[in-house]
C-alpha cells in the first residue's frame, strides 16, 4: 500500500491516498471491539519532545475540540505537565527514552494493555541519534514497536514523524544522523503500511529550526510546539475522518448571553474569513483560513475565498476546496456550517509551489 508523507520536505509529496486510508479508518473503527466503539484513543508516544512537557500535545487537543472532534480521548500512563492551556494531556512521553532501549525492554506492550489506543502519534529517536545508535537499530525498533502495536490492535492507525532537528552543543554530528534517520523513513513505513493498519509518515524536520523553534537546540518553545501541532493535524484529521456531526451542535446553541444582543442590534448574519501561513518547505507550503461569525444570528452555512498566485491547492480539510486560476473557494464541511455568533471554523489546505502573498481573502454566508 502507498504510504502518504505530510509536510513535504525530503518526503514525496502529499497524495490522495490517505483519503482513501481515512474512509478504510472508519470502517475499521466501527468493527473494532466494544470499548473502542463510540471513543477514539490516540496515544503519543516518544521522549521528552511528547512528554516533557510536550505543549504541542495541548495544542493539537484544542485545535480537533475546535474543529469539532468530541469524541477522541488522548490515552496514556503519563500524566499531562502543565502546559497552561486545558487539554487531555494523558501521554506516553517519556523523558530521555531511547525507542531502540523501548523496544529491547519490552515496555510498549504494558503502556498498550493499560490503555488500549486506536492511533498512535510516534515521534520517537531523538534520544538515540544523540547516542549514536545506527539507524538500521532505530527502524528494527520501530518494526518492533509496530508489531506491538498491531498485536494488541490488529486496526492500529499509526503516524510516525520524521522527527524534528537536532542541535544540542554537546553533539557535532547530531544533525546529520537525524538527517539520515529521516531520510530512511519512508521506505520503511511503505513497506510495512496494510490497508488495514497504515502507517503514514509524518514530516516534522521541514521547516523546523533548532534556532527559531527550540530553547536549547532540542526541545520546542511555544513556536516550535505550533509547528508540531500544525503538522500532526491534517494527517490525524484525515486519519479520523469527518468529526461526528452532532459534536459541535452544543457550542452552537449554548450561548445564552446572545439573547439580549437582537433589541440593539439587528439579527442579520455575517462572516468574515483571515488567512494565516502554517508552514513551508522547499515546493509547496501549508495554510489556513478562519472563518468568523461577524454577525448577530446564527449562521448555516459559509463560503469563503482567497487568491492564491503562484501555488495550487492540493490538499485540504475542514471544507470542500476548489480552484480556478489564482481563485481559490471553500465550501464549508457538513460538520462546520452552522456557527453562533461570534464562533469560528478553520479550515487548512497544503498548496504545491512557493508560497506567494495571499490576497482578497473573503467570506460569505449563507
Amino acid at each position: 500500500m502507498r504510504t502518504t508523507t505530510y509536510g513535504n520536505g525530503m518526503a514525496a509529496a502529499v497524495t490522495a491516498a490517505v483519503a482513501a486510508i481515512a474512509a478504510l479508518g472508519l470502517l475499521l473503527t466501527g468493527t473494532a471491539a466494544p470499548a473502542r466503539a463510540s471513543t477514539t484513543r490516540i496515544m503519543a508516544l516518544g521522549d521528552s519532545i511528547t512528554g516533557s512537557p510536550g505543549c504541542w500535545r495541548a495544542l493539537l487537543w484544542n485545535r480537533l475540540a475546535d474543529a469539532g472532534y468530541g469524541d477522541l480521548d488522548f490515552v496514556g500512563t503519563l500524566p499531562p505537565q502543565g502546559c497552561g492551556v486545558a487539554h487531555d494531556g494523558d501521554n506516553e512521553g517519556h523523558g530521555g527514552a531511547l525507542v531502540t532501549g523501548v523496544a529491547d525492554q519490552n515496555l510498549l506492550p504494558g503502556w498498550l494493555a493499560a490503555t488500549l489506543p486506536d492511533v498512535v502519534l510516534m515521534h520517537f529517536g531523538t534520544n538515540d541519534m544523540w547516542s549514536d545508535r545506527p539507524v538500521s537499530a532505530v527502524l528494527s525498533a520501530y518494526d518492533r514497536l509496530v508489531d506491538q502495536m498491531r498485536a494488541s490492535n490488529p486496526g492500529m492507525r499509526i503516524l510516525v514523524a520524521q522527527i524534528i532537528p537536532l542541535n544540542p552543543g554537546t553533539c557535532a554530528g547530531c544533525g546529520q544522523r537525524v538527517e539520515a534517520l529521516n531520510a530512511a523513513i519512508p521506505a520503511w513505513a511503505a513497506g510495512r503500511s496494510t490497508a488495514r493498519s497504515p502507517v503514514v509518515v509524518v514530516d516534522q524536520w521541514t521547516g523546523f529550526s533548532t534556532a527559531a523553534d527550540t530553547y536549547d537546540g532540542v526541545h520546542p518553545d511555544a513556536s516550535g510546539d505550533q509547528k508540531i501541532a500544525d503538522r500532526w493535524f491534517p494527517a490525524l484529521a484525515e486519519l479520523l475522518g469527518a468529526p461526528p456531526t452532532g459534536t459541535p451542535t452544543p457550542t452552537v446553541t449554548a450561548t445564552p448571553t446572545v439573547t439580549a444582543t437582537p433589541t440593539v442590534t439587528p439579527t442579520t448574519g455575517g462572516c468574515t474569513a483571515a488567512y494565516r501561513p502554517a508552514g513551508r518547505w522547499p515546493g509547496g507550503f501549508q495554510g489556513e483560513v478562519t472563518v468568523r461569525n461577524t454577525g448577530s444570528a446564527p449562521i448555516t452555512g459559509w463560503t469563503a475565498g482567497w487568491d492564491l498566485s503562484g501555488g495550487r491547492v492540493t490538499q485540504a480539510w475542514g471544507a470542500t476546496v476548489s480552484q480556478a486560476g489564482a481563485a481559490v473557494t471553500a465550501r464549508n464541511a457538513p460538520w462546520n456550517g452552522s456557527l453562533a455568533p461570534g464562533a469560528s471554523a478553520t479550515l487548512g489546505f497544503i498548496a504545491a509551489g512557493e508560497e506567494a502573498p495571499v490576497s482578497g481573502v473573503s467570506c460569505t454566508a449563507g
